[in-house]
């Protein structure tokens, strides 16, 4: 008996090891459609491949002390990364962006809606989502090869098996002139052992959004 149990695990830890072949194959591109595009250059202070693409031109963060953030854009390039995702669900996302986004900046700025002197006018543009696998994303952070596996991917900062991810472009202007300060490409996932992120469909995509909007404000500092 505990022989076939023994191969039985072999069997299921070799078969989530072939999923980990094809899976978190799904990279940014520098969207062609973003107003941005032409100033987008590839990163290369990054490796992890959370900001693959960025500009930046020389500012004084702090000189800034509020906010305009702009309803999210849902991105229709034909570079788009959404794969079959159903507009509901890109609304929905959409939706959940701003509001985390809003949530974010406002604990560093204080939201406005008109342009003025010391305040920064961002822009996000959902340019594409992953779904996490159901049942088994959540399974394979218990199965034998899918914990060695996210493991790593841990160590690493990198995706767990089988999660989704979100993708999206920031453009971040000076809200009085016009001046586009900073914009960047970023694909954004949780923790390979974030369990709750692997249950439904998009919940590693919104746990992805909450990183990418404490990452933002953390930029801003």
């Amino acid at each position: 008996m505990m022989t076939v149990r023994v191969r039985a695990s072999g069997a299921a830890a070799l078969a989530v090891a072939g999923l980990c072949a094809g899976c978190n194959t799904v990279t940014p591109v520098a969207y062609s459609e973003v107003a941005s595009a032409r100033y987008l250059a590839p990163n290369a202070a990054d490796a992890s491949g959370r900001m693959p693409y960025r500009y930046s031109a020389p500012a004084d963060w702090r000189s800034y002390d509020k906010v305009m953030l702009d309803p999210v854009v849902i991105y229709r390039g034909r570079d788009h990364q959404f794969g079959d995702m159903s507009e509901a669900d890109k609304a929905k996302l959409a939706g959940y962006m701003r509001t985390r986004f809003l949530d974010s900046l406002s604990a560093r700025f204080q939201p406005v809606h008109r342009r003025g002197p010391n305040t920064l006018r961002v822009r996000l543009t959902l340019t594409g989502a992953v779904a996490n696998t159901p049942v088994l994303g959540t399974a394979s952070r218990f199965d034998l090869a899918g914990a060695v596996y996210n493991g790593v991917q841990s160590a690493r900062d990198g995706e767990g098996l089988l999660t989704g991810s979100v993708f999206y472009a920031a453009e971040i202007f000076d809200a009085a002139d016009g001046r586009l300060l900073n914009a960047f490409v970023s694909k954004q996932y949780p923790t390979p052992y974030d369990i709750k992120a692997s249950v439904g469909a998009l919940a590693a995509a919104e746990a992805g959004i909450d990183k990418g909007a404490d990452a933002l404000v953390a930029q801003l500092q």
